[in-house]
């Protein structure tokens, strides 16, 4: 029994030729010139797969696709067929659901690859599950596997974003299918000229960058690229960052069309602190992993130090510290052999709810003004010290424009180099 194809497409040259060569190789095609027509097709049955125009006079082709997946009628894989593809049209018609985005004009070998592709793939195809345990156990964790399986199974490319050490390799790792290509997406020059031999590289697997505030515009740009190609390629992009990418872009430093796709497709995982109940079974899976029998060293004020600690470089300096325990000797670990260990970490107490804030007394003995001008002083003292001067996370952390902050700084006469300070857009 011949495989019946439709094409969809208002160009009578493009039916007639696509008709054609699928014709030539042994198909069965039927030709609408609109979604109307498309519609009748429809009405009468469905394809082994559809060749889609996006854009038609009577209605665009990703209305369509969104129209029969909202009825339970996407039950066949789609080609999407386009002049001018984007990466916003892109990444919208595969979270649709559409199996590839071919831009025109299209060539014979990559039309048949596409269609051989989604032929083979359509009987087979299977809701993909994913193992964050990597990551933890508890109901936050649970909730950001959901998400990210929803995305996947949807066929959309993946933005992580959240601290840094929070996991971000370990979460794409997750996404990625054994046994298929793992290609890390790095700057320079073959990103810029050789866009389409890093995605023939990672065809069929996975395509990591694991910070892509470290790109430069060119590079950032040849990304967008990747990302409206990849779908042709049946590579699944992951991205991450650790940065403020709404702050780059207000500052010039990041491309606006990749951070608009970004937004449509973030999924922000959580920061350790955020989930203590994972605290202590990560460190049992780091124990087992570089330094077995570690934990059963620990004096139960060390155990609690590292369950209670605020762990501001998140799973990363957890591990950190475990693995260090293998050179602290032999005999038993107290809290006070941990100090050195935990740094910063140690000091900064763990958020909990009803807990109220020490104030320091001397605010408490000032006018209301003086009280607050005092306080805002040392707090941005503090910040300026914990972020190591990095202006763009200070603005963040304090909800400021980056112009504010300076302006708050001089007003606080609070002395700082301009020169010595961390601009994250350079």
């Amino acid at each position: 029994m011949q495989t019946e194809i439709w094409v969809i497409d208002d160009e009578v040259g493009i039916r007639e030729l696509l008709s054609e060569i699928l014709e030539d190789e042994g198909y069965l095609v039927r030709l609408a010139e609109n979604a109307t027509a498309a519609r009748a097709l429809r009405a009468n049955g469905a394809p082994g797969l559809a060749l889609l125009d996006i854009w038609m006079p009577d209605s665009d082709g990703v209305s369509l696709l969104k129209e029969w997946k909202a009825a339970g009628q996407l039950t066949f894989p789609v080609i999407m067929l386009s002049g001018h593809a984007s990466v916003e049209t892109a990444v919208e018609a595969t979270r649709i659901g559409a199996f590839d985005f071919l831009e025109k004009p299209i060539g014979l070998q990559k039309l048949m690859a596409s269609v051989n592709r989604a032929l083979k793939a359509a009987p087979t195809q299977r809701r993909a599950t994913i193992d964050l345990s990597a990551l933890g156990r508890s109901p936050v964790i649970t909730e950001l596997q959901q998400r990210l399986e929803r995305l996947i199974n949807e066929g959309r490319p993946v933005f992580l974003s959240g601290e840094s050490g929070v996991g971000f390799v370990e979460a794409a790792r997750a996404l990625h299918v054994e046994n298929t290509p793992w290609v890390v997406l790095e700057g320079g020059q073959r990103l810029i000229s050789s866009p389409l031999e890093i995605l023939e590289q990672a065809r069929g697997g996975t395509l990591f960058c694991e910070e892509v505030a470290d790109l430069t515009r060119s590079e950032q740009k040849s990304l967008v690229f990747i990302i409206t190609r990849a779908p042709q390629y049946n590579v699944r992009i992951v991205c991450a960052s650790s940065e403020p990418l709404a702050q780059l872009v207000s500052d010039g430093a990041f491309d606006t069309a990749l951070y608009q796709g970004f937004a449509k497709m973030m999924v922000v995982v959580p920061s350790l602190r955020t989930r203590p109940e994972d605290i202590n079974y990560l460190m049992e899976r780091f124990a087992s992993e570089v330094a077995p029998g570690s934990l059963e060293r620990l004096t139960a004020d060390a155990r609690t130090q590292l369950e209670t600690s605020a762990w501001p470089s998140n799973i990363t300096q957890l591990r950190s510290v475990l693995t260090s325990l293998v050179f602290e000797g032999t005999g038993p670990v107290s809290a006070q052999h941990l100090l050195p260990l935990l740094g910063d970490t140690a000091a900064e107490e763990p958020v909990r709810a009803g807990a109220a804030p020490e104030i320091p007394i001397r605010f408490l003995d000032m006018p209301l003004r003086e009280a607050r001008e005092a306080f805002e002083k040392v707090y941005f003292e503090n910040l300026l010290s914990r972020e190591s001067f990095n202006m763009s996370k200070i603005a963040e952390r304090a909800g400021l424009e980056r112009t504010h902050l300076y302006r708050k700084l001089k007003q606080l006469e609070i002395k700082f180099s301009r020169r010595g300070a961390t601009e994250e857009s350079t």
